[in-house]
Formats: structure tokens, sequence, C-alpha cells
């Protein structure tokens, strides 16, 4: 990202634009999403609350159950023979166990029809499409930076913490606007923006033995299970999971029906998963199961397999490829099984702990419907290409590679697929009759799922598939066709297009430092400490005030002449000058402060300055954490030295 400091000018002290428009509403922030989920984060909380509860419940009863199994030889209860007592006892709590499990049962299918009428959705064209599985924003509550930054300003900063309301305020508006992104792009850039004002409060107020002292609040983006943490990296964490999870949301939007759709629909997926790749691997205790390492490893893989789908779907769109355009057929062969097979790799890691524990029942099925669905269009596409196509002696070589795969260099060269049209059909009713199979696979894997069954969408796709193989197998069923049917190999999945994980485009936002009043980054953090001094009144001698100047934003003293005025005054080598005849010049370049020095009479100057103390960083020597922006270098303190910024050092 590249995040930018704004310097000091006249206008400093006014009211950004920034913060005027955040007075009423951010753009990109949809208001109305807050109430509706809101109510979808309460009723998440309350069904897991009762899961909770059923399931002390359940352990409770598990262990009486256990006991009174085992109390054979212990006293009975008053009145009742031991056995008939134990016999009572161990059936009261087998009934009770017995609507426990079906209390349990209810309430996560409950929850299950919740997280997939929000992100289980199709998009939002007039295309036949297979739907695509969006993910839902994790919820938060609202935060009081007031009190927190401004006592730190004051302690830390030396300046007035309550001069700083503006920035604070500022920086809640743009906060509260996070909380309900549009889903668009200009959600998306609100997103963005306030993680990239993240990477700079991190920057400037956060060290490893020192956080903010806030308590940061959220919800697991399924289940609705509260999690809170005091330090900024959750924080960050969490908006950037939401960062993710909108691009899966304006992914499943695009009407993938067009070449133009599928594309940024890939895009988004693309993003998606390196969102979730950077999660993983920047923050490593996760507090609430959708940031746990196995969920992002398995939100992922799943985004990518959808972009790979949209890539098939783009290249299966301008359908010019005729029937007969045997190596089109090929290749669409090919990709639809790469399809299949990252869908495959998908469901084997939902179907493990902890992720099976975890994911909506409603994904992990589709993804195997989608799997079987796209094995199944591999084999269609693999039967068109042998039964309608003509196929050329270089042709052939391809269709052996699409069934086999290609030759290894040890083994002896194969017999090439059947050349006689006859034998072509013989073989492409055989994949048909798999393509057939697959699609009624999916069509029942479908129906199991009573999510899925409400999403007619998926139905009409899964349907229109297996009737255009049924039709085109009773094109090629001959009424003398007697032979037994050989078993159709299988289409060896490859691409020419995979997706790339992509990380979000941090760079596309670039954002003023809400806080660039406090000076520059490289000086102006909690990592350093220093002390400031003055103003000291330092005058004109014959050599000059005696001191050498380098650097910009802060400039800084280089080198202080024994026995001058400034020597006189208190100024050391290394202190920052911060004021000039009191104007602020933190953001000054070398340049200003130069022109503002030679303008000086012989009533001298008012300075101020700042000095590091023992066991501050060197400017730009710190760590920043991740994707945290980029600070200036430390500079040579030689007077010959011309410094990181390329100004020389300047005597006077």
């Amino acid at each position: 990202m590249i995040p930018e400091e704004k310097q000091d000018g006249p206008s400093a002290s006014e009211e950004s634009p920034r913060l005027q428009a955040s007075r009423s509403v951010c753009k990109g922030s949809d208001a109305l999403a807050q109430t509706q989920r809101g109510r979808l984060q309460s009723c998440r909380a309350r069904i897991h609350q009762q899961i909770s509860k059923e399931l002390r419940m359940r352990t409770g009863a598990e262990n009486l159950y256990r006991l009174r199994g085992a109390a054979a030889g212990t006293s009975p209860l008053p009145g009742l023979p031991r056995a008939t007592s134990n016999a009572q006892v161990r059936e009261t709590v087998a009934l009770e166990l017995s609507c426990v499990n079906s209390s349990l049962q209810l309430l996560k299918e409950e929850l299950e029809e919740l997280n997939c009428d929000v992100d289980t959705e199709g998009p939002g064209s007039e295309g036949i499409t297979v739907p695509m599985i969006p993910l839902g924003l994790k919820e938060t509550k609202e935060l009081d930076w007031s009190a927190a930054l401004t006592e730190l300003i004051s302690q830390h900063f030396g300046e007035d913490g309550t001069s700083y309301e503006a920035e604070i305020r500022e920086l809640a508006d743009l906060r509260q606007a996070m909380r309900t992104p549009s889903r668009s792009e200009s959600g998306l850039e609100l997103l963005l923006a306030y993680y990239n004002q993240l990477c700079l409060l991190d920057a400037r107020f956060v060290t490893p033995a020192r956080s903010l002292g806030l308590l940061f609040h959220w919800y697991d983006s399924l289940t609705g299970v509260p999690a809170q943490q005091r330090a900024l990296a959750f924080e960050k964490g969490s908006v950037l999971f939401n960062i993710g999870a909108l691009h899966t949301q304006i992914g499943a939007r695009q009407d993938r029906s067009r070449t133009e759709g599928a594309g940024r629909a890939a895009e988004a997926f693309q993003r998606a998963a390196g969102a979730f790749r950077l999660l993983r691997d920047k923050f490593s205790q996760a507090p609430s199961p959708d940031m746990s390492p196995a969920s992002l490893s398995a939100l992922e893989q799943l985004m990518a397999a959808q972009a790979q789908e949209c890539v098939f779907e783009g290249l299966s769109l301008p359908a010019p490829a005729a029937p007969q355009d045997c190596l089109a057929q090929l290749r669409l062969a090919q990709e639809a099984a790469q399809v299949a097979a990252q869908y495959e790799q998908v469901h084997r890691t939902m179907a493990r702990p902890p992720v099976q524990d975890y994911v909506p029942f409603a994904w992990t099925t589709l993804v195997h419907v989608k799997a079987e669905h796209f094995r199944a269009l591999a084999h269609y596409h693999a039967a068109t290409a042998l039964c309608d196509g003509s196929p050329a002696e270089a042709e052939l070589l391809a269709l052996e590679q699409v069934f086999e795969g290609p030759p290894a260099p040890s083994e002896s060269p194969r017999p090439l697929l059947p050349q006689e049209p006859e034998e072509r059909r013989k073989l492409g009713k055989a994949h048909l009759k798999r393509a057939i199979l697959g699609q009624e696979e999916a069509l029942r894997l479908h129906a199991l799922c009573r999510a899925l069954r409400r999403v007619d969408l998926l139905q009409a796709v899964l349907g229109q598939a297996l009737r255009r193989s049924l039709a085109k197998y009773s094109e090629l069923d001959l009424e003398d066709d007697f032979f037994e049917a050989t078993e159709a190999p299988d289409i060896q999945p490859r691409t020419r297009q995979r997706p790339e994980v992509r990380a979000p485009s941090f760079s596309r936002v670039k954002v003023t430092d809400i806080f660039h009043r406090l000076g520059p980054l490289s000086v102006f953090s909690v990592r350093n400490r220093w002390r400031l001094a003055g103003p000291v009144h330092v005058t004109r001698g014959e050599g000059g005030f005696g001191f050498t100047l380098r650097g910009d934003s802060p400039v800084l003293i280089a080198a202080v002449i024994p026995g001058g005025h400034a020597e006189a005054a208190g100024l050391r080598e290394g202190d920052y000058i911060v004021s000039v005849n009191g104007q602020p010049c933190r953001w000054w370049k070398h340049t200003e402060v130069v022109a503002q020095l030679r303008a000086v009479g012989a009533e001298g100057v008012s300075l101020q300055v700042a000095t590091l103390l023992p066991g501050a960083e060197p400017p730009g020597t710190a760590g920043h954490g991740w994707a945290g922006p980029g600070l200036p270098t430390a500079a040579c303190l030689r007077p010959d030295c011309r410094g990181t910024t390329g100004q020389p050092c300047e005597g006077f």
C-alpha cells in the first residue's frame, strides 16, 4: 500500500475534506446494512448460545447415564429395589439425551439455513450459471478511541491530547462507516482505506511491548461467536478478512453469462484467495474459528477453485467453438477436469476436522456437487470431440494426451486412439455414459441437502446439463448397437489460464495519515523517546548561527560549531527542528527551513527542537507490522553527506 503523510501547511489546522465528508456518510458505506446484518448477527449469536446450552446438558446427561450404568453396587433410592432404581434413572436419562440431540439437530439446521440464506447466492444476472459461495462479513461492536489516544498523545508525544479531537473523531467516523460497507467497489475502497489507516496507527502508536489498551470486539462470520483481543493486529486481521469476504460477494454478483463478467468474477475470487492467504501467513493467533489456519486454508482453496470455474465459463461462453472444432472441445474437456480436480481437493479439506465441524453442510455439499458436475462436463466435451469432430493426425495425439496424459520419456510409444469413425463413436458413447452418471450423481447430492434444494438456479443448471447429455447419447445409440461399451478413461486435468492468487490491491487507495500533525513517523512514534526543548532564541553572529543543517521532514542539526551562538543557546548535534519562530516545521523541506533562517535579521530566531533520548530506535530502522507503510531510511550524520533526501548539509 502507499499511505501518504500530509505535510503541515497553512490549512493544517482546518478540517480536511475527508473529515467533512465523514461527518455525513462515508462513501461506500451502506447504512441500511447495519440493521439487517445486526439482526442476522443477533440470531446467529442466540442460536449459538442455545447450542452451547444444549451441549452442556448433553454432557451432563451422558455423565449421569454412565454413572448409573456403573452404579449396580450402590444403595438404591428409598422405597425402590436397587435394580428398579437404576433402570428407571437410566431410562429417564436416555429419554433426556434423545430430546437434547433432537434439539441440537434442529438448532444446527436453523443456523445452517441462516448462513445459506446470506452466503449461497447466485450471480446478479439472468444467465444460467452455477451459483458461487460468497462469505458473510464479520461484525464488530462500536469502539471509543478518544480516551486511549488522548492519553497516549499527552503522555508520550508531549502535546495536548484534547487538541486532536477532530482527528480522533475522523478515525471514529471512518471505522463506523467501515462496519457497513456496500457490496461494491466503493465499499471495498472504504475497507482498504480503513486498513491503511490501521497500518499508520500501528506504526505510530503500537510497539511489541505496548498496545493501545483498547479492547476490540469481533464476531465470527458464520457462528456469531464473539471474540475479543487488545491487540491492534486483531482489528487489522478482522478488517483484512472482511476485505476478502467482500471480494467474494463482488465476484458472486457478477454476470458470468458474459465474458467480461466472468473475467471480473475471476479477478475478485483471486483477490479473495490472496486476502485469506495473507491473513493466514501474518495472523498466527486466531481468536475465532473463521480466522484459524485450517479455515483460512480451506477458504483460499475454495476461492481459487471458484476463480478456475470462472475461467472455464469464460472459455465456454464465446461458444463459437462449434461442435466440430475438435481441439476446442478437447481444451474445454481438460479445463472442466481441472475445475473438478480443484473442487475435489476443496471437498477433501472441508470433509476433515476441524473444518468439517465449522463450515455449513450446504457448502460442503455444493462443493461436492460441483466436483461431480464438472467431471461430467469434461466427459461430455470429450465425447463431443470424438463423435462430432474430424481430428487430423496431430489432433489424435492431443486426444490421447487428454485421456492418458503425456507419455513419460522412458515409456514406449502407446497406440493411438481409434482412428475409425465407428470406433470413435463407441468411445464417445462410453464418455457420454460417464457424463450422464456423473450428472445424475450431482442431482442426487443436490437433493440430499435441504438448503440446496431451495436454490432453483443450481437445479436448473444440473438438469440442463443432464438433458443435453441424454440427447447426445440418444443420437449415438443405434438399434443394432449390441456391443458391450468399454469403460471410458479419465480426463486429464489441465488449464492454460491458471488464476494466480493475488493479494488485495492496497495501493489503489492512497490515504492521508489522520495524525500527520504529530510529525513524520520516522521520528515521532512510540518506538522513539524524545524531549522537546525550547523555544530557544539564537542570534546570528559573524559566522552565522553556528550550526549545520541536513535532511528533510524533519530537518536535522547535523553539527554544532564549538563556541558558537547555537552551542551557547543549548542546541546539540542530532536535534530535530520542530518549529521556527512559532511555526510548526516538522514536515518542512530542507530548502524551506533554510529560506526561513536566511530571512532572519539581527533580532535572531526562535527554535524548538526535539532531542532523541537513549534507547530510541534510529529513524527508519524499526519494523512496522505487516503491510505497513514504508518509512524513510536513516541518514548519515557526516557533514559532507548529502543524506537520504539528496540535500547537502548547509551551515549557518
